[in-house]
């Protein structure tokens, strides 16, 4: 649900949505945490926001790179991310690493360096994957 990013969006603590929305603080932490809400939660959490009620319960699988959040992360982090924008590709390209490690771990490819940087490299991409999912960027 992506209402923690709308809430920060407005500037609006926890509290303040709960007031507004007239929940309490532990619905709004409840539903920001990913748990179900109910339909009388999102009907006012809809109402609050202005928006649909679909659009609280879609998944955000896009990467926000113009958010303040994204500006923030190291220049090493956003630079392994450049041309990534989707959770989808990233864990693609992942596979398409271990694909390739398998590959030339099996001899398909005669150079013995790939085998360790290709799985290096799924690696450190399943790693900034989880890094991107904590931090709840997509």
């Amino acid at each position: 649900m992506i209402v923690k990013k709308l809430r920060e969006n407005k500037n609006w603590s926890q509290e303040q949505l709960a007031q507004l929305a007239g929940l309490s603080l532990r619905t709004i932490q409840r539903v920001e945490a990913g748990n179900r809400a109910s339909l009388e939660t999102l009907k006012s959490l809809s109402s609050v926001f202005e928006v649909d009620i679909s659009k609280l319960t879609e998944e955000i699988i896009v990467l926000d790179k113009n958010s303040r959040e994204w500006q923030a992360e190291p220049w090493y982090i956003r630079a392994a991310l450049l041309c990534i924008r989707k959770r989808s590709h990233a864990i693609a390209y992942e596979y398409i690493l271990l694909v390739f490690g398998i590959g030339s771990w099996l001899g398909f490819q005669n150079l013995e360096v790939t085998t360790p940087i290709a799985f290096l490299g799924a690696y450190l991409n399943l790693k900034l994957t989880a890094y991107i999912d904590n931090k709840g960027y997509w």
